[in-house]
């Protein structure tokens, strides 16, 4: 068995079970592949992988469990070397986060400043995507954190933490006709267009739930995954706008009135998640209590620790979080 070999699988299931695509991006021939994949499997006696003629259909069960494996393994050599490339290079690396377009635009941009202040020689990467993209970019290592509010079941597989809540509020021109409410029940609410998130983003999932739980059926005439646009639109008089509360700024957004729904949806919870095979440099540690100052690296330590998620939950249930 060679390390090349796990690296071949690993990468032929990266990239959706195309050789030639796998190939390319590893700068090597489509044969090379196969016939070290074939090897392998001739070697451990089990096919890892189901066929059609020459063709790759999908991973077999046993061959699931020994990529999960392999993965493990090249991230353990990974981690070797970043091991020795921290006492070599202490101030220098990269660090990839992923994240939606509500926490890179409203509470990232302090955390980068302090974070490229202590750290100006370190490469550091925002990027953008949905609750799925998110968790595939950190699972198959494109990524190294995953901030995420939505959607959690697709990070079962990475350790997430706490990190703060936020609650919705509704938004109106001045002149509409809930401008001077202080409080909305959501059955007033059901009467008016609404204006919002593509579901699976901010919170939507827990607005949905919320009109669910009383039978009632929003009207929802637009939705966006960015809260700007959303706020457009309300100012063009498409709706009543419900979107993170974080996302309202005083100046820039005084034209609008905005209204609590601390009585009407939960709050959510926004969770920093990484591999638990992830070697944590001490510039990762300092970003993710520039996220989260709870966050320290004796807590994260500490949860690395436990093997059980609930051991791991129970540390954060004294902390009280900040809130937005």
């Amino acid at each position: 068995m060679k390390l090349q070999q796990l690296r071949y699988i690993v990468e032929v299931v990266n990239h959706q079970l195309n050789v030639s695509l796998t190939a390319m991006n590893l700068y090597t021939s489509q044969p090379v592949i196969s016939k070290q994949v074939k090897m392998l499997e001739d070697e451990l006696g089990i096919k890892i992988f189901s066929r059609n003629g020459k063709h790759l259909t999908s991973i077999t069960p046993t061959g699931k469990r020994i990529v999960q494996i392999a993965r493990d393994i090249l991230y353990q050599i990974e981690s070797i070397k970043l091991i020795s490339d921290k006492h070599k290079w202490v101030d220098k690396g990269t660090l990839y986060v992923v994240t939606t377009y509500t926490q890179s635009r409203y509470i990232l941009p302090n955390v980068i400043k302090n974070f490229i202040k202590k750290y100006p020689n370190i490469s550091l990467h925002i990027h953008q995507g949905s609750p799925k993209q998110i968790a595939t970019s950190v699972l198959k290592g494109y990524a190294d954190f995953a901030i995420a509010t939505e959607s959690f079941h697709l990070y079962d597989d990475l350790l997430m933490f706490p990190c703060h809540h936020w609650s919705q509020s509704i938004i109106v021109p001045k002149n509409h006709n809930l401008a001077n409410k202080k409080n909305i029940t959501l059955e007033e609410l059901s009467d008016y267009p609404l204006v919002t998130y593509t579901f699976g983003f901010a919170g939507r999932s827990e607005l949905d739930k919320a009109f669910n739980r009383l039978g009632l059926h929003p009207k929802i005439v637009f939705t966006a995954t960015n809260s700007d646009i959303i706020k457009t639109y309300v100012r063009l008089g498409l709706g009543v706008g419900i979107i993170a509360n974080m996302a309202i700024e005083k100046k820039l957004d005084s034209d609008l009135v905005k209204i609590s729904t601390n009585d009407i949806f939960k709050v959510n919870t926004t969770k920093l998640g990484f591999l638990k095979t992830t070697f944590l440099r001490t510039y990762m540690y300092d970003f993710i209590s520039f996220f989260s100052s709870h966050l320290t690296k004796n807590i994260i330590d500490r949860a690395l620790s436990l093997s059980s998620k609930k051991d791991i939950e129970n540390i954060f249930k004294k902390f009280l979080l900040p809130s937005f």
